[in-house]
């Protein structure tokens, strides 16, 4: 009895170890289609080599600020972008595990009991009467031996989809990371916008005041004191300007932190964050931008839809699906387990793909296709990062050029308000020319802060685009 059950089940064990070879092509990493070297030229700097690469710097290391560091903490934990990503690489998780148990049998055991009752007309002895059936089994239904690895293809590709996924969600994490950076740089720039343009209206009600006075003693005349108003007025609609610019950018603060922000959190101006984050090396193109999430997740879709092509070529072989069962049955359950009851089916089908009007070589098509597809979209997402970084750096090799250079500009204007005001007030000059070195301080001072929030966020870009801010 025990060799008569261990045939079809040593038999279904050799034909299942006996398959599963893949005819998926072999993957080749296409070559990155970029430069080995950043661009060099007048609009970038000589770099310094990368410690480690930016990938492996965690966002906490280059976020120094405490204030920022509690926000992008709010942001992982609340932001729904991240956790629709998160929820995605679990779907695809599951998927991938439904894919690879079709590449085991599926045993399932059975039972069954049924009682009969036959007329007596019926039965072929005459008498009727009522019949018990008792049955149990255990076994296979329709497993497909996968000769020629088209389920292992499969399973290959979810797989890669999967693992496409989880680079998905580290390209969200870090564009969160730097969402929350700018959003908050942004924030504490308006801010001093703010405070600077309230210091200035003080300022022109003062001299607008002692114009007034001027102009009722008749020392003035009704031109400078008109003059006078219109700074005052204009220091008006900037603080009206950026009030409103300061609660848009608390509300997109809000949204992207995922929840409200307590106020110990919020920058009270930019001059206060200029040291919130530091500076990085970019190292260079090959070991930088093939470890960014977003290539990697181009290359896992690469791979997937290069395993979709063994699984279009095994279609055109045949397919063998296995039905067995070994049980016992009796119309007596105290002699169901007797030697004599024993029962067991075997039960292989074979299905050859004769005429299928092309589909299968149609399908083998479309695999090669939309492989080739992948392979232009992973060059391109090289390109696309490689153009990224080039960028970052050709700001990052002026800009604090610009920022001193603005700086130096800045104190110059503040001397020559200076000394207009004193010119004004000793009768030399007219007011024209200190509303003139007015407003060219005042724009200074302005695009003083533009500057060092272009070269923070530079900073930001820059670490973003290298790959940082995923751990």
């Amino acid at each position: 009895m025990t060799r008569t059950i261990a045939k079809p089940i040593a038999l279904a064990a050799f034909l299942f170890l006996s398959g599963c070879a893949s005819m998926a092509p072999k993957y080749t990493q296409p070559a990155a289609p970029v430069p080995g070297n950043w661009p060099a030229g007048p609009s970038y700097k000589a770099e310094q080599a990368a410690q480690k690469p930016l990938a492996e710097i965690p966002w906490q290391e280059f976020f120094v600020e405490p204030q920022l560091q509690k926000l992008v903490m709010l942001a992982l934990d609340n932001n729904r972008d991240l956790k629709v990503a998160v929820l995605n690489m679990d779907r695809y998780r599951a998927l991938y595990q439904i894919k690879r148990a079709d590449l085991f049998p599926t045993v399932t055991g059975d039972g069954a009991f049924s009682v009969k009752k036959t007329a007596d007309d019926l039965a072929q002895n005459g008498n009727g009467g009522v019949g018990h059936s008792y049955n149990v089994s255990v076994g296979l239904s329709s497993y497909e031996l996968d000769l020629f690895g088209r389920i292992r293809s499969l399973k290959d590709q979810a797989l890669e989809q999967y693992l496409s996924t989880e680079q998905a969600r580290r390209s969200v994490q870090i564009t969160l990371v730097s969402q929350v950076a700018n959003a908050y740089l942004t924030l504490g720039s308006d801010l001093e916008r703010l405070q600077l343009a309230k210091d200035t209206l003080a300022n022109q009600q003062e001299s607008y005041r002692l114009s007034k006075s001027r102009f009722e003693a008749g020392v003035a005349s009704a031109l400078d004191l008109q003059q006078a108003q219109t700074s005052v007025d204009s220091a008006r609609v900037d603080i009206a300007r950026y009030t409103t610019l300061v609660a848009q950018d608390l509300n997109a603060l809000v949204l992207v932190v995922g929840s409200d922000v307590p106020q110990d959190l919020l920058p009270k101006s930019l001059t206060e964050a200029l040291t919130a984050v530091k500076d990085v090396a970019p190292g260079l193109p090959s070991d930088v931008l093939l470890s960014r999430p977003d290539i990697l997740q181009a290359e896992y879709n690469l791979k997937g839809a290069n395993a979709n092509i063994g699984a279009a070529r095994a279609a055109f072989f045949p397919r063998i699906a296995l039905t067995t069962s070994v049980g016992f049955g009796s119309d007596q359950l105290t002699s169901l387990f007797k030697g004599g009851n024993l029962a067991w089916s075997f039960a292989p089908n074979i299905s050859v793909p004769i005429f299928e009007g092309g589909r299968n070589k149609a399908n083998l098509e479309v695999a090669k296709v939309d492989r080739d597809i992948a392979v232009a979209q992973y060059e391109k997402a090289i390109q696309t990062a490689f153009r990224e970084v080039a960028d970052a750096l050709a700001q990052r090799g002026t800009i604090d050029e610009q920022v001193a250079a603005q700086q130096s500009l800045t104190g110059a204007t503040a001397e020559t308000f200076r000394l207009s005001q004193a010119r004004y007030q000793t009768g030399i000059d007219s007011y024209l020319n200190v509303l003139d070195a007015q407003r060219s301080l005042y724009a200074a001072q302005q695009n003083l802060i533009t500057t060092r929030l272009a070269r923070l966020n530079n900073m930001v870009t820059l670490y973003k685009v290298l790959g940082g801010g995923s751990k």
